[in-house]
């Protein structure tokens, strides 16, 4: 016996031995009972074991089959970083392709009619989206967020939100849309299972709305959206709205103006140097705390504690009790201490932050035949060596980095 074996009561099924297999309910097709973990194990040598050799070795030493192994509800790994933080959330890009094309995105002179978007057999199935986020759990993962490009873009998403819907361990499964397709298909979302929503929303204004979704479009459509997912109830709603200096800036209180007293969260956030096409400038900028001054001046604001650790908007709520809203503060107010986000991209790539420049391949391991185990080996090796920090070591670069990866390739 070497130091990691150990002793224990072979698995005994929990029915009396007075009762056959099928007078007590058991049988092929019933769910097996396994008698409970004990608390404490020990080797050979009396060394304590770890929970998760404890858990493997008992299956093992069980044969428990894999619809057995899921009920036992073993505990996520809760892998870390080299700063500590955890891999808590999981964005998804669903799709490289939108409906709108933002300035600060998807600008319209370079994604034109004539761009070559990613062929269908480059980007990841649902089959093997569902796959990756069962991975993605065991090791610690919580919410899930689908984006895009416009994930209402891509056919059929709602059966992914069904698939995801199922999955054990995930308290949180959310979609960030820019809310023009939005109004077709709230119901059908909900029923599939999606829990809430977050819609991209940068003006009340039809000018300036229109200027900045690239595509000339009016806000009407987008708010009767709002509505219609207030009706289904994907709650809470979240706008977001990004907001640069001389764009939109003066269209922020009639905003506020028009949720206030809602159930909708509005959050500024602040212009960001995401990708290499956007023209980002640090003068474009309207830092928060300008935004938090500007706001209070006609409608007071009291801060409030985040939710939990991590969260990425600093809330506010006003004093008259009619709300909250939010800001998100990458460029002035870093948060990469707290960040726990992964990105995987259209094409099946994991990107541990959104400026990094290169992302490592799953999909091609996967479809090339590695196993679960494999591909959470992979993940967790990406997610162990990950040092990301851009937002907190901007200011100190003496040059920007020559390649980030683009916002609509992995999501906001």
């Amino acid at each position: 016996m070497n130091g990691n074996d150990i002793s224990w009561r072979p698995y005994q099924k929990c029915h009396s031995d007075e009762q056959s297999d099928e007078e007590s309910g058991v049988g092929a097709s019933a769910s097996l009972r396994i008698a409970p973990l004990p608390q404490t194990l020990r080797s050979a040598q009396g060394d304590m074991l770890s929970l998760d050799f404890l858990g493997k070795a008992y299956l093992e030493h069980n044969a428990v089959s894999d619809s057995e192994r899921d009920k036992l509800n073993m505990q996520p790994k809760m892998i870390k970083d080299v700063f500590g933080r955890m891999l808590k959330d999981l964005r998804i890009s669903v799709t490289d392709r939108c409906n709108f094309r933002c300035p600060y995105c998807m600008p319209a002179e370079i994604y034109g009619e004539r761009y070559q978007f990613l062929p269908r057999q480059e980007i990841l199935t649902f089959e093997e989206i569902a796959r990756l986020v069962r991975i993605f759990v065991r090791l610690g993962t919580e919410k899930i967020r689908l984006t895009g490009g416009e994930p209402l873009v891509r056919s059929g998403v709602e059966q992914l939100i069904g698939m995801l819907s199922t999955i054990e361990g995930i308290e949180d499964l959310t979609l960030t849309t820019n809310g023009y397709l939005l109004q077709q298909k709230a119901q059908a979302l909900k029923d599939a299972g999606l829990q809430r929503i977050t819609v991209s929303l940068d003006s009340l204004d039809d000018e300036v709305f229109g200027q900045m979704n690239g595509r000339g479009y009016g806000v009407k459509k987008v708010l009767d959206a709002i509505e219609e997912a207030r009706r289904v109830w994907l709650h809470p709603i979240k706008l977001n709205t990004v907001v640069q200096k001389g764009v939109n800036d003066q269209t922020v209180l009639d905003l506020l103006r028009h949720f206030k007293g809602t159930d909708v969260i509005v959050r500024f956030i602040e212009f960001m140097d995401v990708g290499n096409i956007n023209g980002w400038k640090l003068d474009q900028v309207v830092p928060s705390a300008e935004l938090v001054r500007y706001i209070n001046a006609e409608m007071p604001l009291e801060p409030v504690d985040k939710n939990y650790r991590g969260e990425v908007a600093d809330r506010y709520r006003y004093l008259d009790g009619s709300g909250e809203i939010g800001f998100i503060s990458s460029v002035t107010e870093a948060f990469c201490s707290d960040c726990t986000r992964a990105r995987l991209s259209t094409d099946g790539k994991l990107f541990t932050c959104l400026f990094a420049g290169d992302g490592r391949d799953l999909r091609g391991p996967m479809r090339a035949g590695a196993s679960d185990e494999e591909l959470e080996a992979l993940i967790t090796d990406v997610w162990t060596q990950r040092m990301d920090r851009y937002s907190e070591i901007r200011a100190s670069l003496t040059e920007p980095p020559k390649r980030k990866v683009e916002m609509y390739q992995i999501g906001g």
